[in-house]
């Protein structure tokens, strides 16, 4: 049975870089945006500055909503692993709260290797996840970005 999640994503930019988390599988790195699922109760932006301290060990200051994104699994690449999955993936702009160098914090991704500044100039040639949105990323033009990967 394919249930809803809320997963809550920080889009860091900073000297013309975004922070990612880094992971591994077959085909070698990929990235992810720092952020993850909404508790029951819980508002998005608190979400957001948990899941950062968690994932990248920075407080984060969050600011506005950027892109809206649906990952339906069993419409993607991954359905084989995917099919149940639907996922509503809700991006916002944020700043890390204080001067700090981020890195792997208490309470990491599965497979998360490490929290990397990836520049905008090499989006084109790295792995990013969802792969549709990198211009997106850079330069958000629109909120809802519907059943993408």
């Amino acid at each position: 049975m394919t249930t809803i999640r809320n997963s809550i994503k920080a889009i860091i930019r900073e000297n013309d870089s975004v922070l990612l988390i880094r992971k591994q599988d077959s085909l070698g790195d990929y990235y992810l945006f720092p952020g993850g699922g909404q508790d029951k109760c819980e508002d998005m932006r608190s979400t957001l500055r948990r899941e950062c301290v968690e994932e990248i060990g920075v407080e984060v200051v969050v600011e506005d909503i950027q892109l809206i994104r649906e990952y339906i699994g069993k419409n993607h690449e991954f359905s084989s692993s995917d099919s149940e999955v639907h996922q509503v993936e809700i991006y916002f702009s944020c700043r890390l709260a204080r001067d700090a160098a981020p890195m792997n914090g208490s309470n990491i991704d599965d497979g998360q290797l490490s929290v990397d500044w990836v520049p905008i100039s090499a989006f084109e040639n790295t792995r990013i996840y969802p792969q549709a949105l990198k211009n997106e990323f850079i330069s958000p033009s629109k909120v809802y970005c519907g059943d993408v990967n």
